[in-house]
């Protein structure tokens, strides 16, 4: 793949009874790329699509939504370390850099990012998109885009 190019795949799933074959199929899509960014509308399933991510990794903790806390460390049972953030309450990307969110994205742990179009700048080059759109029967479509 060159430098420019962007690799990308659709995924989708008509129930909760199928997410962790979709999350499944995206972790292996994703596995080299540790920054993800899911993007989609309020209530599309961006943290209920993480949670099944992190059940397929492995981790031995609870998973919920960093709304308030802005960001959430989970382990892995091969120790490996997931960083979970949300940005949607954030007012600037000085806030984000207040947490140490650059320490985050090159610790070479996976970091999972909820509204990322907050922190568009701090983002680094490398990424894998996470476009997550509902239709009108509540079918999930998820575009991948791996830059």
């Amino acid at each position: 793949m060159s430098k420019n190019q962007i690799n990308t795949k659709t995924i989708e799933y008509s129930s909760l009874k199928d997410i962790n074959k979709a999350a499944q199929s995206i972790l292996a899509f994703g596995k080299n790329t540790p920054v993800w960014l899911f993007e989609g509308q309020m209530g599309a399933g961006k943290t209920t699509l993480i949670k099944a991510i992190c059940e397929c990794m492995l981790v031995n903790s609870h998973v919920q939504s960093p709304t308030y806390s802005i960001v959430n460390e989970y382990a892995t049972t091969r120790g490996e370390n997931i960083y979970h953030f949300d940005f949607y309450r954030i007012k600037n990307e000085e806030e984000a850099m207040d947490i140490g969110f650059e320490d985050y994205l090159y610790s070479g742990g996976f970091c999972f990012i909820e509204w990322p179009s907050k922190v568009e700048n701090l983002l680094p080059s490398k990424h894998l998109k996470v476009n997550i759109e509902v239709d009108e029967n509540g079918k999930r479509v998820i575009n991948l885009s791996k830059v």
